[in-house]
């Protein structure tokens, strides 16, 4: 699971913490959230959902979450990692390319980007799901030879 550097962060948010190890390019879900504004409430929690059937997307993870020991190692910044349990940044409007994709992965380009199982984003609904499934956005791209295609992210989506 990773982005590439080739990306638009036309609106991120920085409201919510991480209680978990987990690496960017995946999209984050509503685990917990604080009261009012919420902005340094250790109750308003993201995560990356096994099953995400019902839950709400936030935007794409933009760093990595680690957990070191950090009276022997530092955090390093040009991969732009936060300890476990800090602020994660999440792009809620713009473009990533990310090898987070699951199932199909044949012609993606034009088609909608639906949330799927641990973080990852699909082209059809595979979430057991009555809603009709959550959509993060639209995939620009089919995927390269690496596994990567370019996805706009434009959350909070109401419609299909």
């Amino acid at each position: 699971m990773a982005l590439k550097p080739d990306r638009d962060l036309a609106r991120t948010d920085v409201s919510f913490f991480m209680n978990e190890v987990a690496e960017r390019g995946g999209v984050a879900v509503l685990s917990t959230g604080g009261s009012g504004a919420a902005m340094d409430q250790s109750a308003a929690l993201v995560t990356y959902a096994a099953e995400p059937s019902g839950k709400m997307p936030l935007g794409i993870v933009l760093g990595d979450m680690v957990n070191y020991d950090l009276t022997k190692r530092h955090l390093d910044d040009y991969k732009y990692e936060t300890q476990k349990g800090g602020k994660m940044a999440l792009l809620k409007q713009g473009y990533v390319v990310t090898n987070n994709i699951e199932g199909s992965t044949t012609s993606l380009a034009g088609k909608p980007a639906y949330i799927a199982h641990s973080g990852n984003v699909a082209q059809s609904n595979i979430v057991a799901d009555d809603t009709g499934g959550q959509i993060v956005g639209t995939f620009l791209s089919n995927v390269d030879e690496d596994g990567y295609a370019k996805v706009e992210v434009n959350l909070p989506r109401t419609t299909a």
